[in-house]
């Protein structure tokens, strides 16, 4: 098998993660990371060496592109060592014996969270991973049951294969429940997002408008208070003048009697003489 490169299989390629100016190096670098994981998503022969090499480019590539002077954000850029982190890490877990362990460090594989090119719907690393994790189960299941041991003989050997081809078709249909199921729990968390958004918004409409109420209430205590504080202050200021004019008259009226008193003790004195 010649090697062919992969930069002319992909034609339209969008940027991972928004548009942006983007250099000949990641239009390369994108081009092959997407035809990476069209290789990875393909059921791939046991001597299959273009996935190791293409990945291998694609470390080169991404290290190239961090030193580059027109490289994209850091967002981008860490997408981009996820996707490739991933990659290594699914040609690493190929490598091992035992479908269990294949199982389990596929669990510690994290796929990139964006698609990496607009026809995906869906992440092409996060389909991949559900894949390995459907074909390793179905590897489980069938050390389990004893239908990966050898053949005895030729009519064995012919159900067997049989087997094979139905646990293919089984751990299909199983992925493909599995893809379906993860894609009513994401619409069914967008839903519930929706939702608690929504009623988010309605608690804090409420909200705003009890506020409003309160603030409302308190202005009006405010003018009521500051209004009696005026009222209270003339009918002070009106009380204290009273008061000034009931002493006023007060001493007016105690003036004329003690004038009144001693007018009429001279003319006491002067009608009645001392007697001798």
């Amino acid at each position: 098998t010649l090697f062919r490169s992969p930069f002319r299989s992909v034609r339209q390629v969008p940027r991972c993660g928004g548009a942006m100016a983007a250099s000949r190096l990641e239009t390369n670098f994108v081009r092959l990371l997407s035809r990476c994981e069209g290789l990875a998503s393909e059921n791939r022969e046991l001597g299959e060496w273009r996935l190791e090499k293409y990945v291998g480019a694609l470390e080169e590539m991404l290290s190239t592109l961090r030193k580059h002077s027109s490289k994209p954000g850091l967002e981008v850029m860490n997408e981009y060592s996820r996707k490739v982190d991933f990659l290594k890490g699914l040609l690493e877990n190929e490598k091992l014996s035992t479908p269990t362990e294949k199982a389990l460090a596929n669990q510690f594989l994290a796929p990139g969270r964006t698609p990496t090119i607009s026809q995906e719907r869906i992440p092409a690393t996060k389909t991949v991973h559900l894949q390995a994790k459907a074909r390793y189960t179905g590897e489980m299941r069938n050390e389990l049951l004893g239908t990966a041991s050898g053949s005895i003989n030729d009519a064995e050997g012919f159900r067997k294969r049989k087997g094979l081809v139905t646990d293919e078709k089984q751990s299909a249909t199983e992925m493909d429940a599995v893809l379906q199921h993860h894609h009513n729990l994401q619409e069914k968390l967008a839903e519930e997002m929706l939702s608690l958004a929504r009623s988010l918004k309605n608690n804090s409409l409420a909200a705003q408008n009890v506020i409003k109420q309160d603030n409302q209430t308190l202005t009006q205590s405010l003018r009521m208070a500051d209004h009696n504080f005026e009222k209270l202050k003339t009918e002070s200021d009106r009380l204290e003048q009273n008061a000034k004019k009931s002493i006023n008259w007060l001493l007016w009226i105690m003036l004329i009697f003690v004038c009144f008193i001693f007018i009429s003790m001279i003319l006491f004195i002067r009608i009645f003489p001392k007697f001798k």
